[in-house]
């Protein structure tokens, strides 16, 4: 008999438990404010970012439960916060329509966020596409020119118990769907679109936040599919299609030397199709407090992927602010379990760790990678396990 680790037992309670938040939420009369009752138009032209404003208060200052409701057509909106506390714990959005931001990038290309919920819980969007058109920012930052950051399309901050289900995220400026210092977190049925050649533009960006699944997505873009940052804790992420892209990526870690760690994530189920990585670990080369621990990748198919499994701590762009250093950030307990398929270079598995705090408790449990229909290799540095079951290929350690 195997025994799973606490950490996946404790994981596998996530879905049940998420359920019964939504079992709990209370019953009554719901109250419905129409954003085109209220003013918006869905021409794609008039800003309708008041309109939409004004259904959220209504709907937040409400003492029931309330819906806001975005008919079919596009909707222009500015930069939107909707904020909290509300007075009810029960607020959905239906999208039926396309949000559309200006297409002039400097409009947003400073505020951080085009569409942001703060302080909120209990907000639930069904449907809804989300157009950023940030497509003349990617191509001022590939030109070299003097641009700004760009904005982040959907934003839940400081937030409880949110739900977001079929929404596509198309053409974001910087990240598509940031989910920060949040609890109690379902984002399921998600489409998000970019190009491969679209800088920054990770699809789903998870980051000082507990209880989160992803589920049955599909990511597309330039960057990272789905990333995982400082303080992310009990993260559970299923059934995604990732590519083009640079795959599936705890980190960068290790930027800030008092930084939270990440732990207790499960990464099941996911196909990476000509993405630059598979699974990835990635630290700063420099010290840091962070740590990863409690990691579970299983069940993934790589098509023709770069650097399928791959952990690297020696991360220094531009070989400033950390060169001659090494990574503080220590790892350990992290198991590839059932990973198979194709590589696009030939080494498949790659552990690069820190030499001052090597990589322990590395698990390989049947992975089967090749490299042009031939056998592949593996590299580990500073890095400790075990493995068990067909491992191709052969395990370094």
């Amino acid at each position: 008999m195997v025994v799973q680790p606490m950490t996946y037992r404790v994981l596998s309670l996530l879905p049940f438990l998420f359920f019964l938040h939504i079992q709990l939420l209370p019953a009554g009369a719901t109250t419905t404010y129409n954003v085109v009752t209220l003013g918006a138009k869905g021409d794609g032209k008039s800003d309708s970012t008041m309109p939409f404003l004004s259904a959220w208060d209504s709907a937040c200052g409400s003492d029931h439960p309330a819906t806001v409701y975005v008919p079919p057509g596009t909707y222009l909106l500015g930069k939107t916060m909707f904020s909290g506390p509300c007075k009810n714990g029960a607020i959905t959005f239906r999208i039926d329509g396309t949000l559309v931001a200006p297409s002039d990038y400097r409009v947003l290309g400073s505020a951080a966020n085009w569409l942001i919920f703060d302080r909120v819980s209990g907000v639930s969007i069904y449907g809804g596409t989300l157009d950023g058109q940030g497509t003349g920012l990617w191509a001022c930052k590939m030109s070299g020119q003097n641009c700004p950051t760009g904005a982040t399309t959907l934003e839940f901050s400081n937030s409880n118990n949110i739900f977001v289900g079929g929404l596509t995220s198309l053409n974001s400026q910087m990240f598509h769907i940031v989910i920060n210092n949040c609890n109690n977190v379902k984002v399921q049925g998600t489409k998000v679109s970019a190009s491969r050649n679209s800088p920054n533009t990770d699809g789903i960006h998870v980051s000082s936040s507990s209880g989160v699944m992803i589920l049955n997505s599909r990511i597309g873009t330039g960057d990272d599919c789905i990333s995982i940052g400082p303080g992310t804790t009990n993260l559970w992420i299923q059934n995604i299609a990732c590519g083009p892209g640079h795959g599936i990526s705890i980190g960068s870690l290790g930027k800030d030397l008092n930084e939270a760690g990440v732990q207790n994530v499960t990464v099941n189920t996911v196909t990476f199709t000509g993405t630059e990585n598979g699974v990835r670990i990635k630290t700063w080369a420099k010290p840091s407090s962070a740590f990863v621990r409690g990691v579970l990748f299983q069940h993934a198919t790589m098509v023709n992927v770069q650097n399928p499994i791959i952990i690297s701590q020696n991360y220094c762009p531009d070989n400033k602010n950390c060169p001659d250093q090494v990574s503080g950030v220590r790892i350990s307990d992290v198991t590839y379990q059932d990973i198979h398929g194709s590589s696009g270079t030939e080494v498949a598995v790659e552990f690069d760790c820190s030499k001052e705090y090597p990589c322990s408790g590395i698990t390989l449990e049947d992975v089967n990678l090749t490299y042009e229909n031939k056998a592949a290799e593996a590299s580990c540095v500073n890095a400790g396990g075990s493995a068990s079951g067909l491992v191709k290929p052969s395990s370094c350690f």
